[in-house]
Formats: C-alpha cells, structure tokens, sequence
C-alpha cells in the first residue's frame, strides 16, 4: 500500500468538497443579491477554479487505488475528469483575467465574444465542463464495490451522474433565467457529497 496515494486522495477530496461547496454558498449569494460586482463574479469564478485541480488529484488518487481487472473504469474517469479540467480553467482564467478586469473599465466591443453569457462561447465550455465531471463520476461507478462503505462512494456517484439531465437543461435551454438555474440545485448536493464520501472511503482503507 502505498500511504502517500491515500493522503493524497483524501485531502484533494477535502479541498475538493469545500471549494465546491463555498461555489454553491456564493453562487446562492448572487442570487440573492448579495454580491455586487465585481465581486460577485470574482467569488463565482474564483471558488469554481479552487475545484478543478483537487477533483483532478481525486480522481487520479482513485485510479491508483483501483483493482486492475477494473481499471478501464478509473482510468476513462480519470479522462473525463482531465477533459473537465480542461473546459473550466480556460474559462475561468480568461474571465478572471481578462473579462472582469476589463468590464470594470467598460468591455471594448472586442472581448465581449469572451464573456461567459447564456449560450455564448465560454458558457458553452462551462457547460462542457461540468457534463465532463459527470461523466467522470458515471463511468467510476463499476470501480465501486456494492457493499461496505463503498456502496455509498458508488450510491453518490451514481446520484451526481442523475443531475446530468438537468446540467445538460439549465445549460442549454433556449431561454435562461434565474429560475432555470434552481433546477441545477440538486447539484450543489450531489457533487461535494460524492467528492466527500471518496474522501471518507480513502481515509478508511487507509487506516
């Protein structure tokens, strides 16, 4: 057994859980009227980036830890998750970098094509993005064993990949509003639930 694989996984999975929970706390917030800009859009861009390279780092930690007889499973999640890594951090490094700082400057007619709005090209990443996560998270359930704590890694799992549907709407419905968004609450459960219950299984085979 090698220690420094558990831990690894265990704490890219703590980090993970939190980030994404602070993302749903904020993304509540500016619903709610909380934030203003620009740090409305600082905290959502910033706290959705704070996920990307733990979940990575988990999911790696799963594929190390893997029977090999269903390794397929761990290592085309692993893909997925790298393809999710790939969306997101370009998107939210371009608005965080160069959308934000330049909106409060007033956005020249130029970058507006990289603004992440309903149905423009970076919230078509975004959407990639999180439809990769979910497929990551669908095609490690096998890895998952049906009794013992790892029923309830494979139950989560299989619940975040259940809200795809709804990702899938929310992103691409011809008409967007606020109110569409609330259908991807389930979300916000289901995602840093399952990043919390692989943390716990590492923790537990650890020990």
């Amino acid at each position: 057994m090698n220690k420094a694989i558990y831990r690894i996984g265990y704490w890219s999975g703590i980090v993970a859980f939190l980030a994404t929970v602070a993302y749903v706390i904020t993304q509540l917030l500016q619903l709610a009227g909380f934030f203003r800009f620009p740090m409305d859009e600082i905290m959502i861009y910033g706290t959705s980036l704070c996920i990307v390279i733990p979940f990575v780092f988990e999911m790696l930690a799963l594929h190390y830890i893997t029977k090999e007889d269903k390794k397929i499973w761990s290592h085309a999640a692993l893909i997925f998750a790298t393809l999710y890594a790939v969306f997101v951090t370009a998107n939210y490094v371009v608005q965080l970098a160069t959308v934000i700082p330049a909106k409060m400057k007033g956005l020249p007619d130029e970058l507006k094509l990289l603004e992440q709005t309903p149905h423009s090209l970076f919230w078509d990443f975004d959407a990639l993005g999180y439809i990769f996560m979910g497929l990551s998270m669908l095609v490690a359930i096998p890895v998952f064993e049906k009794q013992g704590f790892q029923k309830w890694v494979r139950i989560s799992f299989l619940a975040n990949a259940l809200v795809l549907p709804l990702i899938s709407v929310v992103y691409f419905y011809p008409d967007y509003s606020a109110n569409l968004l609330m259908l991807g609450l389930p979300w916000g459960i289901t995602a840093p639930l399952a990043m919390l219950l692989l943390a716990i299984r590492f923790k537990k085979e650890f020990r």
